[in-house]
């Protein structure tokens, strides 16, 4: 499954600087469009991942636990 997030790309004399509205301290830099945009996706990644184990922790173990996909 794919999900989509808005970056904002900014130039900074050589470099691209990334950011995502949606998720706060998601970042992303790099010399090119395409390793900003990678370096990017990779925060995004890294931070859902790790928001989703941080909130796990206290779930109960006779609480349901289900995924559900969101399609707009």
């Amino acid at each position: 499954m794919n999900s989509e997030f808005t970056a904002i790309i900014e130039q900074d004399e050589d470099w691209y600087i990334a950011y995502c509205p949606e998720i706060p301290g998601a970042n992303g830099q790099g010399r090119t469009l395409e390793e900003c945009r990678a370096n990017l996706a990779e925060a995004i990644a890294l931070i859902l991942e790790d928001r989703r184990e941080d909130a796990l922790r206290g779930v109960p173990p006779e609480a349901i636990c289900e995924t559900v996909v969101v399609g707009i």
